[in-house]
C-alpha cells in the first residue's frame, strides 16, 4: 500500500511498533490478527528487528511484512504450522484491513501528529530502552514520536514489555507511563488454559491486547467457570 492509497474502514488506523525486544511473534501475530479484523495498520519498526528476526522467525523484517501484506498465513514460531485468525462471534466478514510500513524517520507520517493519530497504538513487543524513552519524551523517531502523541492525545497506548528481570529503573519507567496513560500489558501469558504449542501462548497475549483496542477476534481462550477442575476450556482450545 502507498501512502497515497485510501485506507479499506472508516475505523481508524491503529499504529504497532515493533523493537528489538525478544518476542517479535507477538508483533507479528499482532498485524495478522489486526489485518484479518478488518483494521488498518501503520507499522513502524526499529532497526534492532533486523537483527532479531532472523534469530527468532528465520525471516528478516520485509519478508515477514510482504507476507502480511499479502495475506499469506505465517508460522507464529518456527516448525508450528500457520494459525487462522478466527473472529468473534457476531463481528460479520470485514474486509480485510491495509498494511502500511513507515520509516522510522518519516516523520512527515500520520501518527507524528495529535490531529491525524486516531486509532492508538501497541508497541509489541517493546523493548526497555524503548519504554524509557517513551518515559521521558524523547520523540527521536517516528516510533516514540507515534507514542508521546498518544500519550499527550489521550489516546490508547498499550506497551507489551518482554524483559526479564526488570532493574529498578525499569520499574520506575513503566510506573511513570503507566501513571501518564499507557496500559502496560507484559507479554506474560496464562497457563490455565493448558497450552500445548507456543503459538497458544502467544495468542493467549494477542487476544488480550486486542480486547483493550475493541477489535473483535477470537484467537485466544478465556477463563470460565469449570477451568479449575479442567473442564471447561473448549475442545479446540490449545490445539
Amino acid at each position: 500500500m502507498s501512502p497515497g492509497d485510501s485506507f479499506s474502514s472508516s475505523l481508524a488506523a491503529i499504529c504497532v511498533g515493533w523493537t528489538g525486544a525478544s518476542g517479535l511473534a507477538y508483533g507479528v501475530r499482532l498485524v495478522e490478527a489486526l489485518l484479518a479484523a478488518g483494521r488498518d495498520v501503520n507499522l513502524v519498526v526499529s532497526a534492532a528487528v533486523a537483527q532479531t528476526a532472523p534469530i527468532e522467525l528465520d525471516a528478516t523484517p520485509d519478508e515477514l511484512i510482504a507476507a502480511l501484506v499479502a495475506g499469506r498465513s505465517l508460522p507464529v514460531v518456527p516448525g508450528e504450522p500457520p494459525r487462522a485468525v478466527a473472529l468473534a462471534p457476531g463481528a460479520g466478514a470485514p474486509s480485510r484491513g491495509n498494511l502500511h510500513r513507515w520509516d522510522e524517520r518519516d516523520f512527515t507520517a500520520p501518527m507524528a501528529s495529535g490531529s491525524s493519530m486516531r486509532g492508538g497504538m501497541v508497541v509489541c513487543p517493546c523493548s526497555m530502552g524503548t519504554v524509557g524513552r517513551v518515559a521521558w519524551g524523547t520523540s527521536e523517531t517516528l516510533l516514540l514520536r507515534a507514542a508521546d502523541v498518544c500519550l499527550k492525545e489521550r489516546l490508547p497506548l498499550l506497551l507489551v514489555p518482554r524483559e526479564m528481570p526488570l532493574a529498578t529503573h525499569h520499574l520506575e519507567n513503566l510506573a511513570k507511563l503507566s501513571a501518564a496513560g499507557a496500559l502496560i500489558v507484559p507479554a506474560a501469558p496464562g497457563f490455565y488454559l493448558r497450552p500445548r504449542k507456543i503459538g497458544d501462548l502467544v495468542d493467549f497475549v494477542v487476544q488480550r491486547v486486542c480486547d483493550h483496542l475493541g477489535v473483535p477476534v477470537a484467537v485466544g481462550g478465556r477463563w470460565r467457570a469449570g477451568l479449575a477442575t479442567g473442564a471447561g476450556a473448549d475442545p479446540g482450545e490449545g490445539a
